[in-house]
């Protein structure tokens, strides 16, 4: 047999091999997917993570890359992601076991500036899921509401009419512009918003109140506006920002419902936009790949939540 025959079998790995390394990658990935919720999700901190990742380089904090690190942060994006490594002069390709000692140094500080400050020990369990127009929010919170049934699922309501196939007092409540008005003056709504210089959109604020008062995890599925006026209101609540796989799949998502004209596709994507460049806002961004994925992982946030939740009500002794 020739020579490279020969060393070509003797660095094959066998299959069982190949089946097991394939596995233990499969587990490593959702070991780091699950250190990276935890951190959005406000139930470690991030300083900790990196100090376990300095004892640990080869677990799943230690081999979590600095960009995935970074964007799990409240309100970092890849815009600060990319400017933050450059004033801690830390390379992207950086795992967060793999720094330097003054690197590491440098990240710690900024975490303890930025993270470190005391908190109340009161928690809602209020989740905001908002996006760009056609990515699928509404879809990823039916599916949701159909296979988690401990999550409430506000309704809002809207001055336009029903699309085909949604249900009054499920999907929305469909009002006309009187009755919204009257929403409106009577304080009735926790947000609401004109969305895409058209129909207004708004969320009812009693049901979200009692929910909370309950104990509940709430979800809302809103726009960009209403999310904003939602953390103005509710701080603590947890804003989610629902992304698209790529542009051209959000383009081909409008264009293949064929529920708008050609003229309000335009409109939407010119909306769209300039929703894609907010994710910074955001406390946790979520890519819609598939429907059941992404809700998964939206409901995972919610529960690390509503476990910190009921671990502060206990420490705080109500």
């Amino acid at each position: 047999m020739p020579d490279t025959a020969l060393r070509s079998q003797r660095i094959r790995p066998p299959e069982v091999d190949r089946v097991a390394a394939s596995r233990a990658a499969v587990a490593a990935r959702r070991a780091r997917a699950s250190v990276k919720t935890e951190i959005a999700a406000g139930t470690r901190s991030p300083v900790e993570v990196l100090d376990t990742a300095s004892r640990n380089p080869s677990g799943p904090e230690g081999t979590l890359r600095i960009t995935d690190f970074l964007m799990s942060l409240k309100a970092i994006g890849a815009t600060k992601t990319a400017d933050i490594l450059s004033r801690l002069e830390i390379a992207p390709v950086k795992r967060l076991g793999g720094l330097g000692k003054h690197q590491r140094a440098r990240l710690r500080e900024f975490l303890i500036e930025r993270f470190e400050q005391p908190t109340t020990h009161h928690r809602t369990r209020l989740t905001v899921l908002a996006g760009p127009t056609a990515v699928g929010k509404g879809t990823v919170a039916r599916h949701i509401r159909e296979n988690y049934p401990d999550v409430l699922l506000s309704v809002s309501a809207t001055t336009r009419t029903p699309r085909p196939g949604e249900v009054e007092g499920v999907d929305y409540y469909f009002v006309d512009d009187a009755e919204f008005d009257r929403m409106i003056a009577e304080h009735e709504l926790l947000e609401w918003a004109k969305v895409h210089n058209s129909h207004r959109y708004g969320t009812p604020r009693a049901p979200i109140e009692d929910a909370l008062e309950q104990g509940r995890s709430v979800l809302l599925e809103i726009d960009l506006q209403g999310a904003r006026q939602v953390r103005a209101a509710m701080p603590d609540a947890v804003l989610v920002f629902l992304a698209p796989p790529s542009w051209d799949e959000l383009v081909r998502r409008l264009i293949g419902r064929g529920t708008e004209s050609q003229e309000e596709q335009r409109r939407r994507l010119a909306t769209a936009k300039v929703e894609l460049a907010s994710q910074d806002e955001f406390d946790a961004r979520v890519v819609n790949s598939t429907v059941a994925d992404a809700a998964r992982e939206v409901v995972d946030l919610m529960e690390v939540r509503a476990r910190r939740s009921r671990r502060a009500a206990t420490s705080s002794g109500r």
